[in-house]
């Protein structure tokens, strides 16, 4: 299996083989999260438009995000795992665009690959799931602070699952202070910060706490959507 790093949306549309898009900051983490929380899928999209447009034609689908870290106007919630899981989440479709994350899906998905979502709290299961499917070539694809600079959190995920898919153990005892004293976390300890809850720096941060990798798929319709998958089985 051959191990290959990218960065931002120019990596993800050079994806071949399994793309693992990370996204740590939120977008990840939350589409994780709300799948935990009995979500059915998550439909990520690049734009705004598209996102209005989906949420137009099914008005019952929850739409999340933001751009700049900001929820959206008009929209059910931002990119806040801590204010998705207060949503009522039991076998409901969620439209999700961000800033990063969801770029990065999409182009990857445009490119071919077989995406997954890369995030700290579940990295394990991913690795395995991406190993279990014995690929030739993975390509693990950070998207960094707003998808044009690299940042720490997504760094660190990316060592992370490097390792992991390489069936290498790596000491993550430091972890959680880096995380906690990297730029992009300093928002969640703003109490001016409303957007962005102290609770969302837990909910991105510990390692290994969902059992479940999360792949793109397409609908009956076309639309991309994501899934949890367990055991390389998807739900």
């Amino acid at each position: 299996m051959r191990l290959l790093s990218g960065d931002f949306v120019a990596g993800a549309q050079a994806a071949q083989g399994v793309a693992i898009i990370i996204d740590v900051f939120r977008a990840c983490s939350v589409v994780a999260h709300a799948l935990a929380a009995g979500a059915e899928r998550v439909i990520p999209v690049a734009s705004i438009e598209e996102a209005r447009e989906l949420k137009a034609q099914h008005p019952d689908w929850w739409l999340i995000g933001e751009r700049h870290a900001r929820p959206l106007p008009g929209f059910d919630c931002g990119n806040s795992p801590t204010q998705v899981l207060r949503l009522p989440l039991a076998g409901r479709t969620l439209i999700h665009t961000t800033h990063a994350g969801t770029q990065g899906l999409t182009a990857a998905a445009a490119a071919g690959a077989i995406v997954y979502t890369g995030a700290l709290v579940n990295a394990a299961a991913t690795a395995a799931a991406v190993r279990a499917r014995a690929p030739s070539e993975v390509h693990v694809v950070a998207m960094g602070h707003e998808a044009r600079e690299r940042c720490t959190e997504d760094d660190l995920c990316r060592e992370l699952l490097l390792a992991g898919l390489a069936g290498r153990a790596i000491d993550t005892t430091d972890f959680v202070p880096r995380l906690r004293a990297a730029p992009a976390a300093a928002k969640f300890f703003d109490p001016a910060a409303d957007w962005a809850p102290e609770g969302d720096f837990a909910l991105c941060t510990t390692l290994d706490a969902l059992p479940f990798a999360v792949r793109l798929g397409r609908d009956g319709s076309g639309l991309t959507e994501l899934r949890l998958e367990r055991a390389g089985v998807s739900a």
